[in-house]
């Protein structure tokens, strides 16, 4: 049963529909209601930094005057380099606008395409946020000009909700403010309640900078994993539930988050936590990015800092069913695994397969003897050519400053993704042969373990994330790109595919979730995937704090009442 409070909230929420303003479209830059310069001029003296004007990140190639080519093209596969442009997301279909009629319109590296350089989906003006009280005046301003309005720090963003074609942005990338806590007590708890070694970390600071600050500390965060760490430690990771491969041992980001600050759509910048504004504070932890105001800071607990055991194998395969016993044997091993407190990565298809995770408690010894089997089986394979390895690290920041540190990921390049959770009954199953056989059916997958074990055990109710979470073993993924420049034929056909292997990764869970974060614009059901039985009490938290919906993302929370661009109401 709710708590009383929470029925309350969904009933207030619900009935704050009729505040929301007759004015159906928002207004964007070729629109005739589209601040003046001198609106802007106004603006700019309230904020601390100049306003800024995005421009996409290849237009350096295409007008010398607008800067260095040679940096650009030496920086455009590396996501901390495109986390600094404004005008850059990690990848770059979402800077790119499709037009009804297929067109579409960007801005791409390779000026030998035959194309030029338009603006696409990147913002057209915004504020360099560096304080709360800049985030505030954009707010104030873009809800009095009914703007379309865009939230951005890194642009790690696999639906695109950090663009937004002819539309403001607020960027928050330069809110690096990084805070060391020996004691810690959230605002409004008693004296009693205090917490020790805690950051807080500003809207910009990234993970790569908040590993830096927790090794010069000694303590162990949980964070994402991504490609130089480039994803943003405040923002969208973890509104959206913060899936990590310290999960099983620590719990998701969501878990692990004591107190956050925000501007919310009236312009008012509050603190939510258990003890005040405990709704908000539920949402923004699993309900969505982009959806609750802008975020200005996140304050997280820390865990002791401790080495880590990790095991990792790697087979190019010639024999799909060497592959197939693989992975059987894998899954068979997923439970213990788990409750043995690694987590990890891995995925592939039937000619490769990597499979790579760690846990801080177990000795080396016993992962090397955990491992024997898998690794036995994999040297008597047909097929095979393997390689594997067990190894100690001193601490994570070992782990990832050699695995994540200096590595460029699949960023400067087109991409979409989509993502199912796999239950536990599904994988502690008496016929692991059937689930590596659906699996394999597919192109290419990942099978991660960043779930199960304390995120298991945490209560699905006490969090905004979609429950499913709560009762999953597996986290998998799929994925597919294209060429820059490749026409809407060619792009709808890799979508299709991508289609029909969501169909199969759905097939076999099908009551289960995805993870919002890492998931489609097509996906079949997207309030029940991502959001679950949470939908309808996140719904009311948002018509309470956003009754206009002046924040609004792809797929998010009450996003359905707006057409494909989030302009107009339908």
């Amino acid at each position: 049963m709710l708590p009383l409070t929470r029925l309350l909230t969904i009933a207030l929420g619900l009935t704050s529909v009729s505040s929301i303003p007759t004015n159906n479209c928002r207004c964007t830059s070729d629109s005739a209601c589209w601040p003046s310069d001198s609106d802007f001029q106004t603006l700019a003296s309230k904020v601390s930094q100049p306003l800024i004007h995005p421009i996409p990140p290849a237009t350096p190639c295409y007008n010398s005057a607008a800067g260095n080519c040679t940096e650009v093209q030496a920086g455009w596969y590396n996501g901390v380099w495109r986390s600094d442009q404004s005008g850059a997301a990690e990848h770059t279909n979402w800077e790119t606008y499709t037009f009804p009629n297929g067109t579409i319109q960007g801005c791409y590296l390779n000026t030998s395409l035959g194309f030029s350089c338009q603006q696409g989906s990147v913002p057209v003006i915004g504020v360099d946020a560096r304080t709360p009280s800049d985030i505030q005046e954009a707010v104030k301003f873009a809800g009095s000009h009914n703007l379309r309005l865009v939230i951005k720090n890194t642009g790690h963003d696999y639906l695109g909700r950090s663009s937004g074609r002819d539309s403001f942005l607020i960027w928050t990338h330069h809110m690096k403010n990084i805070t060391f806590h020996d004691s810690f007590s959230p605002t409004g708890a008693t004296d009693s309640v205090k917490y020790q070694n805690v950051f807080t970390f500003g809207a910009g600071v990234q993970w790569f900078e908040a590993y830096e600050a927790a090794r010069e500390h000694s303590v162990l965060l949980v964070g994402g994993l991504s490609a130089r760490g480039s994803v943003g430690a405040a923002g969208g990771w973890l509104a959206g539930g913060g899936h990590s491969a310290l999960a099983p041992n620590y719990g998701l980001g969501v878990d692990n988050v004591l107190e956050i600050t925000i501007v919310t759509a009236d312009g008012n910048h509050v603190i939510a936590n258990p003890y005040q504004n405990q709704d908000l504070f539920w949402a923004l932890r699993g309900g969505g990015g982009g959806t609750w105001g802008v975020v200005t800071s996140v304050t997280y607990k820390t865990h002791p800092s401790t080495p880590f055991a990790a095991a990792l194998i790697t087979v190019n395969s010639t024999n799909a069913d060497s592959t197939q016993n693989l992975l059987e044997e894998i899954i068979r091993l997923t439970p213990s695994l788990v409750e043995q407190g690694y987590g990890g990565y891995g995925g592939g298809n039937t000619e490769q397969f990597q499979f790579f995770v760690l846990s801080p408690n177990v000795t080396i010894n016993q992962t090397q003897a955990t491992f024997l089997p898998l690794f036995e089986l994999a040297a008597s394979q047909p097929g095979f050519s393997v390689q594997n390895e067990t190894v100690q690290f001193q601490d994570f920041w070992e782990f990832y400053n050699l695995l994540f540190n200096s590595t460029d990921g699949q960023v400067g390049v087109p991409s979409e993704i989509s993502s199912w959770l796999l239950p536990k009954d599904v994988i502690q199953t008496d016929k692991p042969e059937d689930l590596a056989g659906e699996l394999l059916k597919i192109s290419g997958f990942g099978y991660y373990l960043v779930t199960g074990g304390q995120v298991s055990r945490a209560d699905p109710s006490s969090t905004g994330l979609n429950p499913a979470w709560r009762n999953s073993l597996v986290y998998t993924t799929i994925g597919t790109g294209w060429q820059d420049g490749a026409n809407e034929t060619a792009i709808q056909t890799a979508r299709q595919g991508l289609i029909q292997d969501m169909k199969i990764l759905e097939s076999i869970a099908p009551d289960s979730g995805a993870y919002l974060n890492e998931a489609s614009r097509y996906e079949f059901d997207w309030k029940k995937s991502f959001f679950g039985s949470h939908y309808e009490e996140l719904l009311a938290i948002k018509q309470k704090y956003d009754p206009n919906s002046l924040f609004l993302v792809y797929e998010g929370i009450g996003s359905d009442g707006w057409d494909a661009d989030l302009v107009c109401r339908v």
